[in-house]
């Protein structure tokens, strides 16, 4: 489900700012339904606190949320989708600045095949639109990045609540900048099903799943999104990835398949002792 945000933001066809609007709407509609569904069902308030780590997953939210539509607008599905193949490395590094988590030797090793393959793919570039969308989506995956850090720092927070009151404030944050008016009903069918599926449904099947499994096996799951985003575009749109894009995808999708599987491995030594 996750794979699918590229296919509706191309379907939809509407201005960055206009499909972050929308999108956002019925995000905080699916997930906020949710939040207030598990919190009647607890006999629990909807919201006990809002401190600096609430905050932080709100603000940070809301920038990814935003950068990753406009750096789909930008280049291609696949670009973007090689950029995100990144976030595990990524969140290894923020954890290590952030609580100081250890690094390992064979991220270091992966971390640098990684970044010689996203600058070989930056350098190669076909417009400066490519560039500035391969930024944006770097942007994009450091800010998801950081969510996972800080939802592991802080196993408390409610992370569906969250999510949907960061797509409420990218409602005020975005209407200056729509077109005015209701979209087209395809327009909105679009912008509906990627917030209420990519984001809403995706997001609450992830976290179920992701109680369920090992933090290794997850990661090896969720890079199915990065294989799959561009056939979608491709077998519906024709968009089809250049070849210095599906060299450096194959490159960097290797690496973080090697790199999981040695979390993967570390895990059953784990369970075996």
């Amino acid at each position: 489900m996750w794979s699918t945000a590229g296919l509706f933001v191309r379907w939809a066809g509407l201005d960055t700012w206009t499909m972050v609007g929308w999108r956002s709407l019925f995000t905080a509609l699916v997930l906020g339904t949710l939040a207030v569904v598990q919190a009647r069902r607890r006999g629990e308030r909807l919201i006990t606190r809002f401190g600096r780590p609430e905050a932080v997953t709100v603000a940070v939210s809301c920038v990814s949320a935003m950068t990753y539509v406009l750096s789909l607008r930008l280049t291609t599905v696949a670009n973007v989708m090689i950029v995100y193949a990144t976030v595990p490395f990524i969140a290894t590094a923020i954890a290590y600045v952030w609580v100081g988590e250890r690094i390992t030797q064979r991220f270091v090793v992966a971390g640098v095949v990684v970044l010689a393959a996203i600058g070989a793919m930056a350098g190669g570039a076909a417009s400066a639109r490519d560039a500035w969308g391969l930024l944006a989506a770097l942007v994009m995956t450091c800010g998801f990045g950081a969510q996972l850090v800080n939802a592991r720092a802080h196993p408390g927070l409610d992370m569906s609540l969250l999510t949907a009151i960061a797509a409420l404030v990218c409602v005020p944050l975005a209407m200056p900048f729509m077109a005015p008016g209701i979209p087209a009903p395809h327009q909105l069918c679009a912008a509906a099903l990627y917030g209420g599926v990519t984001t809403g449904l995706a997001y609450v099947l992830a976290m179920a799943g992701g109680r369920l499994i090992g933090s290794g096996e997850a990661g090896l799951i969720s890079m199915l999104d990065v294989v799959l985003g561009p056939v979608w575009v491709w077998l519906i749109f024709d968009e089809r990835p250049v070849t210095a894009a599906m060299i450096s995808g194959a490159v960097v999708l290797g690496t973080v398949l090697w790199y999981l599987m040695g979390d993967q491995d570390k895990a059953r030594e784990r369970r075996v002792a």
